[in-house]
């Protein structure tokens, strides 16, 4: 590799983008490790402590000596399920009431004022709607 291959190889590396993708794989791991772990620690021990034990890893059936472990499929897909409510309830629903706090309406034009008669933006300073021809108050 020449040295103009390593510097492209470099500049590759150090785009904005890459990085940001390193950076969100490295959270997103992180992250799923947290949740995993919320999910099997705290939210699978009380759903064993409601409604019993809620393993079903022991569940198969045979078919011409090979065994078909149907219970750790529905394990998967219920650890799947506990994990996308545990993400919903505690990071989507708080993060879009958090955005919908932080809108606000942009400040209405300084320049412009509702007619009181047609409710049209009209210059604040005309004293006549250009629209209904209404006088207006000053």
């Amino acid at each position: 590799m020449g040295g103009g291959a390593m510097r492209g190889f470099k500049a590759f590396l150090l785009r904005g983008n890459v990085v940001d993708l390193a950076i969100a794989v490295v959270v997103g791991v992180a992250f799923t490790a947290v949740v995993t772990g919320f999910v099997k620690d705290l939210v699978t021990p009380l759903i064993a402590a409601l409604g019993g034990e809620p393993d079903f890893s022991s569940l198969h059936f045979t078919i011409n000596r090979s065994k078909f472990l149907y219970g750790d499929f529905i394990n998967v897909v219920l650890a799947f399920v506990i994990v996308a409510a545990v993400l919903y309830f505690l990071v989507v629903v708080p993060y879009t009431a958090l955005i919908q706090r932080s809108r606000t309406e942009p400040p209405p034009d300084p320049t412009t004022k509702k007619c009181t008669e047609c409710l049209s933006d009209i210059p604040k300073d005309a004293r006549r709607c250009a629209f209904c021809t209404s006088p207006q108050v000053a």
